[in-house]
């Protein structure tokens, strides 16, 4: 499934990728592929060394983490890629927006019920059908009746420049919905956005300093974040694009409002810090809410058939077996997330190389044999 990003980019590039490394070894009873195997799956599926981009696999299990990496940067940087490498994550941000709704839920701050309108200004008119306003749990559940793609004020041809939280505004303001709230399943980019912008508005924070007091601090996430340090900016990998090109980030302070649909840039050592903590492996404060997370499935029929959602997370059972997951794109990048919770072994799959499946096929598979890599 090709989740698009905040902002409804679609890219199509076929690429390659360079030398491959791991670390640590397979535990024997591992559910996951060994290094070895994983290995020759990246250096089979992502073509020659000498393409100039990357991939890391991160896993999780019983036994611990294992990183294994294929590639460079870049094609005149050939540094290798390792789980410590930043690169921007796309969508999975909107897993950590309905985390952060739900650590909300549970300090009784908001309520699931909640119309979005009650936190934002009041001369914003959410638009409602036949009585029924979009809430809180719509947003979270991918059931608000908000389309799929960009606002259509959003300026296409130029999609490094601005977006204001103003045009945003009335872009709500002035949209007319074909379906009533709650009533059908339809993945929206705009409607998990909102939704983080109006915990935000109701946090008293930014997007990034809510995330990051409510999630990543917690977690001590310290390679995840919107603002980037200094620091993390020395281990991001330039994204590329149809031409095995760099291609320029996407510049979170210019279009703030847009953040939590698709903003987070991250490390693959800190996504499986995040999938640890949703495996039980370690502690944490927001174990509750990582439950809750997870508290309902709706289905998506028919736009992804037999598969559910939760609250943004995606549930796809094979022969009685559920892979819990969620995916990101953005200009340049492609990423996967996702565990089972019954083995309780996780994968994270991240590139600085937009496909329009690959990792997600690679994830998957990893997860679950059973299905095939393309």
């Amino acid at each position: 499934m090709d989740f698009r990003t905040a902002f409804g980019i679609v890219f199509a590039l076929w690429t390659g990728i360079g030398p491959a490394a791991s670390v640590a070894q397979t535990p024997t009873d591992s559910p996951i592929p060994s290094d070895t195997e994983i290995g020759n799956i990246l250096k089979g599926h992502v073509g020659p060394e000498n393409l100039g981009v990357g991939i890391v696999v991160g896993v999780i299990d019983a036994k611990g983490r294992r990183i294994i990496a294929y590639g460079s940067l870049a094609k005149d940087d050939k540094r290798p890629l390792n789980g410590d490498t930043v690169f921007e994550i796309g969508s999975i941000t909107k897993v950590f927006t309905a985390l952060a709704l739900m650590d909300m839920v549970l300090k009784g701050e908001v309520s699931l019920a909640d119309p979005v309108s009650k936190y934002l200004p009041a001369e914003v008119k959410v638009p409602e059908r036949n009585g029924k306003k979009i809430t809180l749990q719509d947003l979270a559940t991918q059931s608000s009746g908000l389309p799929v793609g960009e606002p259509s004020n959003f300026d296409r041809s130029n999609i490094f420049g601005g977006y204001s939280k103003q045009q945003f505004y009335e872009y709500l303001s002035g949209y007319k919905l074909t379906r009533d709230p709650g009533s059908l399943f339809e993945y929206s980019n705009i409607g998990v956005s909102l939704l983080g912008h109006a915990l935000s508005l109701r946090d008293g924070k930014d997007y990034d300093g809510m995330v990051r007091a409510r999630i990543l601090e917690p977690l001590g996430l310290n390679d995840t974040g919107i603002r980037l340090s200094p620091e993390m900016k020395a281990r991001l990998a330039p994204g590329h694009g149809f031409d095995r090109n760099p291609m320029p980030n996407l510049d979170a302070s210019i279009r703030e409002v847009m953040d939590g649909g698709g903003g987070l840039k991250s490390s693959v050592n800190d996504l499986l810090t995040f999938l640890a903590a949703n495996l039980g492996y370690v502690k944490t404060p927001l174990a509750q809410a990582m439950a809750a997370q997870l508290s309902i499935r709706r289905s998506t029929e028919p736009s992804l058939p037999g598969m559910e959602i939760a609250y943004v997370w995606v549930i796809q059972t094979k022969n009685g077996k559920s892979i819990i997951w969620h995916n990101g794109s953005s200009p340049g990048y492609r990423a996967y997330i996702g565990f089972d919770p019954k083995s309780r072994a996780g994968v994270v799959v991240l590139s600085n190389w937009f496909t329009r499946t690959l990792t997600d096929d690679i994830g998957r598979h990893l997860l679950d044999q059973s299905y095939p890599l393309p």
